[in-house]
């Protein structure tokens, strides 16, 4: 091989990477703004109040948490999407705070049935009537708010999320809130 004809095979590589470069550049624009289409409506700032009582007839309050983050998740028996996140959002739950909130009458005894055949361990609020989510914003699930200890919301994530990226947006919560 001759030095031309090396020098004549960088170009080419280059404009490749260039092109992954912006390829690649593309979807992070297109995820971000689908993502800011998909939360369009969600409230931001101080958190609504969250209060309810749990599967067990426990009252469960987003101020019992003042001081910490909290994650506020929505979601269903019904989504196939929260079926999938479920076991993220109950790994989360044995470390961090966490209020999830079930977006269906079902009443609360199948509920705890849904919750112990799929070993998931977390409060669970019924919202059968979607007042607390018409509260948040939430037109779709699974639906997810870092709370902060100050009480104002961090994060917003709609559809599905994994726990590294739960865990992540938990532990920024805390660093930047008062609380």
């Amino acid at each position: 091989m001759t030095a031309e004809s090396d020098s004549n095979r960088r170009p080419g590589a280059v404009q490749r990477l260039g092109r992954a470069a912006w390829q690649a550049g593309l979807v992070v624009v297109l995820f971000y703004a689908l993502h800011l289409y998909q939360a369009r409506g969600t409230v931001d700032g101080p958190a609504p109040a969250v209060a309810g009582v749990d599967l067990d007839g426990r009252p469960l309050s987003l101020a019992a948490y003042a001081g910490r983050p909290v994650l506020v998740h929505f979601w269903a028996t019904w989504c196939p999407v929260c079926r999938a996140e479920a076991g993220n959002i109950s790994d989360l739950a044995r470390d961090h705070a966490v209020i999830t909130i079930a977006l269906e009458d079902t009443p609360p005894e199948e509920l705890k049935r849904f919750l112990g055949e799929r070993g998931l361990a977390y409060p669970v609020i019924r919202d059968p009537d979607g007042r607390l989510a018409a509260r948040y914003g939430v037109r779709g699930v699974p639906a997810s708010f870092v709370v902060d200890g100050d009480g104002d919301i961090r994060f917003t994530g709609i559809g599905y999320t994994t726990e590294a990226g739960l865990r992540l947006r938990m532990w920024w919560a805390g660093m930047r809130g008062d609380g």
